[in-house]
């Protein structure tokens, strides 16, 4: 099954707490993560959360003290939990001539 969210960059404080505010503001705004990663970067943490309601996610995460830094369209796939699954999905992506930005 393969469904479009949106997929929003911010930069946080690398320090403790920052992740559980902007997390906090997004559940009191009524917005579900979708999918989260982060990294540290630079002194700065840089994170990209998947979302539905991009402009209220953007809002609450503001508030919160997050820099929304970008904004783009994911196409999110699920796939079988086995050995070999992402090989053969990715597999016809590319033959496909899609370049992937993030997995």
């Amino acid at each position: 099954m393969a469904h479009q969210l949106k997929d929003l960059t911010i930069e946080l404080e690398e320090k403790a707490g920052t992740v559980a505010a902007a997390a906090e503001a997004l559940g009191k705004a009524g917005i579900n993560i979708e999918g989260i990663c982060g990294f540290v970067v630079g002194g700065k943490g840089v994170g990209h959360v998947l979302v539905g309601d991009p402009a209220k996610a953007r809002q609450a995460l503001e508030s919160a003290g997050a820099r929304v830094t970008g904004e783009q369209d994911v196409l999110v796939l699920d796939i079988e939990d086995k050995p070999g699954a992402l090989g053969k999905l990715t597999r016809k992506i590319a033959d496909a001539g899609v370049s992937l930005n993030a997995v």
